[in-house]
């Protein structure tokens, strides 16, 4: 236990047979369950589990029949934190990217109810942009700016990362079978952490890399993905928690944007053409085109002050 609380560790694992005994190795005694969830693996990951399991009685292995993704593989070891009353679950990944030495650093807001859960953050750690890979870093920050409007939580700086801490209470409150199965689902659960009114807590951690793990991720696939994910969370954090659970004004202000964003598309299109076909470009239309562009700009500024406002106690 840790300080008084039952602490699990939820390591979901995919071709990991390298990786996972050293995974479990670093594993501070302090952890009371090791739910290791292999989710289809094609090599001996599966077996290597098994045989670690039998030496070690904080070890739980589950297998999923099929390969569901890495989200699907979270929610299961959520679900069974939730079910075996668990105070405390963490997520360390399988192929051994997640220093324990943090754990504490992780663990101590939601320890403290300082936090319903806590979110590592490997961006602005000492020299970080020269350790993460530079696309990654660089696809890692634009997402975390797409989240942060997308799940309200304008605090958190790297979205991506999957080292957290999340308390009973919230595991309890989360519906974890309607959760995004793949590599979205970080950011997808801070949307339903924000429609729950979860606080939300930003550690800082070192970022590892160059430990023998292998990236499964595409990353010109997953920006697309997650991308489109997060603009379907936003509305229905949108509709949950500004129109259906409480109203907001806000929804005016981000309904009235989008307007005179799709306004200003179109003008801008018509203004192209008319400079392409006639050489010259129609006062009027410029004139609108502006107008209707800085009305766009004001009003989801306005709506972003507000829903800043609104989650400023979550943090």
């Amino acid at each position: 236990m840790y300080n008084d609380k039952k602490i699990a560790v939820v390591v979901p694992c995919y071709n990991e047979q390298s990786q996972i005994k050293l995974v479990v190795d670093g594993m501070p005694d302090y952890i009371d369950k090791i739910i290791i969830i292999d989710d289809k693996s094609k090599d001996n990951t599966f077996e290597i589990i098994q045989e670690l399991e039998r030496k070690n009685d904080r070890i739980i292995s589950i297998l999923h029949e099929n390969n569901q993704g890495v989200g699907a593989a979270i929610a299961t070891g959520y679900k069974w934190s939730r079910d075996n009353n668990i105070d405390i679950a963490v997520v360390m990944a399988g192929d051994n990217q997640m220093d324990p030495g943090d754990l504490p650093a992780i663990l101590d807001p939601v320890v403290n109810d300082d936090a319903d859960y806590s979110k590592g953050n490997r961006l602005f750690t000492g020299e970080a942009y020269k350790t993460i890979p530079k696309l990654r870093y660089l696809g890692n920050s634009i997402l975390s700016l797409f989240t942060k409007i997308a799940s309200g939580y304008w605090h958190i700086a790297d979205s991506q990362s999957g080292y957290t801490a999340i308390n009973k209470k919230m595991l309890n409150v989360i519906n974890w079978d309607n959760m995004f199965k793949r590599y979205g689902q970080p950011n997808d659960l801070l949307v339903s952490l924000n429609i729950n009114n979860a606080v939300v807590r930003d550690v800082h951690i070192e970022p590892v890399y160059g430990v023998g793990e292998k990236s499964g991720i595409k990353i010109y696939k997953v920006i697309f993905s997650i991308g489109w994910l997060l603009v379907k969370s936003f509305l229905r954090r949108m509709k949950q928690k500004y129109i259906i659970r409480d109203f907001h004004p806000l929804i005016f202000f981000y309904f009235f944007g989008m307007v005179f964003m799709l306004v200003t598309i179109a003008l801008s299109i018509r203004l192209g053409f008319r400079w392409y076909e006639d050489g010259y470009v129609p006062q009027i239309t410029a004139l609108a085109t502006m107008f209707s562009f800085m009305s766009s700009s004001l009003f989801i500024l306005f709506a972003m002050w507000f829903d800043m406002e609104s989650n400023k106690h979550l943090k």
